[in-house]
């Protein structure tokens, strides 16, 4: 008979996707009602349930060449960030630098104030996600069939993860690979690494942050990670 700690058979609870807000770069967004992040308010941001961050995912459709796509989604941030400071443009510098974290500076009447990157690119999707408060990782990821996916599995997700998609029925593996290959991505962006092959010691730190799913369009997989949740960390 069970008894009242007997959770065996209590599912996981499935993280609800974090909304994608989706913009057109060649479109002006309006100007805030209130003052946003330039002075310090949280006005205007997407807080996500249950975390401290504030943190906002914008994303570009439609845009299937790779540069293009580039030249969209920072169009995006830029404009994105001018409508949360309230300051024009012109006092938004974004820093992409190659193989490193991209951030950008907003030239507020305070000072200049960080705010954090992250962006992804696959298919006709592009996204992006900014942080005031710490690191963020994004990964977007498009659903398609890998002929060698257990060979790609064992070199960059680890035995583990290479060891449970073998174990699903094949019509379900192409989107399971894409979530824990976008999950890998996300993780390895948070801590401002590039794509490497897994390895015992140098995959044990991605466990610290935190990833929640992406509300994407069909085909697609997406993951953004956080922070470790403070609960965790306390208990």
């Amino acid at each position: 008979m069970s008894g009242p700690c007997d959770h065996e058979d209590v599912p996981t609870p499935v993280p609800t996707p974090v909304p994608v807000q989706w913009r057109d770069a060649g479109v002006a967004l309006p100007a805030p009602a209130a003052a946003g992040w330039g002075s310090g308010s949280p006005t205007g941001i997407c807080r996500l349930v249950a975390d401290s961050e504030d943190v906002r995912v914008i994303g570009i459709q439609g845009q299937q060449e790779r540069e293009a796509a580039r030249r969209a989604i920072r169009a995006a941030i830029v404009a994105e960030l001018a409508l949360l400071s309230s300051l024009p443009r012109q006092r938004i510098a974004l820093h992409t630098p190659e193989g490193q974290v991209p951030y950008a500076l907003l030239d507020t009447p305070d000072g200049q104030r960080r705010v954090h990157l992250a962006i992804s690119h696959d298919g006709a999707l592009s996204l992006a996600a900014l942080s005031r408060r710490g690191p963020v990782g994004i990964d977007v990821t498009l659903v398609m069939d890998i002929p060698d996916w257990e060979a790609v599995a064992r070199d960059y997700l680890g035995p583990a993860q290479t060891a449970a998609l073998a174990a699903l029925p094949a019509a379900a593996r192409a989107d399971a690979f894409a979530r824990a290959w976008s999950e890998r991505e996300a993780r390895l962006k948070y801590f401002g690494r590039e794509l490497v092959e897994w390895s015992e010691d140098g995959d044990r730190p991605l466990a610290a942050c935190r990833c929640l799913p992406l509300a994407l369009p069909e085909g697609y997989a997406g993951v953004l990670a956080l922070p470790p949740d403070p609960d965790s960390m306390r208990s």
